[in-house]
């Protein structure tokens, strides 16, 4: 019923990257903040969120914690700073 495809392979399949559980190449550095092309728009609704999240745990607020009107760049440079005072950096 099947016709034999006699052009398969028996080679293994090729194993597919996958970014959620092989590692990042050495090349693809974290950006700083400040080289974002995006960092001077308004924070994301998710990182005002996190962040509003970190500095009640943290028990911070204004200049370093959550303040309105931040860009992402500020927000993410906020986060990582909240996330050493509590411990939550690695």
């Amino acid at each position: 019923m099947f016709a034999h495809c006699s052009g398969m392979s028996k080679q293994p399949a090729q194993h597919a990257h996958n970014p959620k559980t092989d590692p990042q190449p050495a090349g693809n550095a974290i950006k700083d903040p400040d080289d974002w092309t995006t960092g001077d728009e308004p924070m994301t609704g998710a990182q005002a969120s996190y962040l509003k999240t970190l500095s009640e745990e943290a028990g911070e607020a204004g200049a370093d914690g959550y303040e309105d009107g931040l860009t992402k760049a500020e927000a993410s440079r906020r986060i990582d700073a909240l996330r050493a005072a509590t411990g939550k950096d690695g």
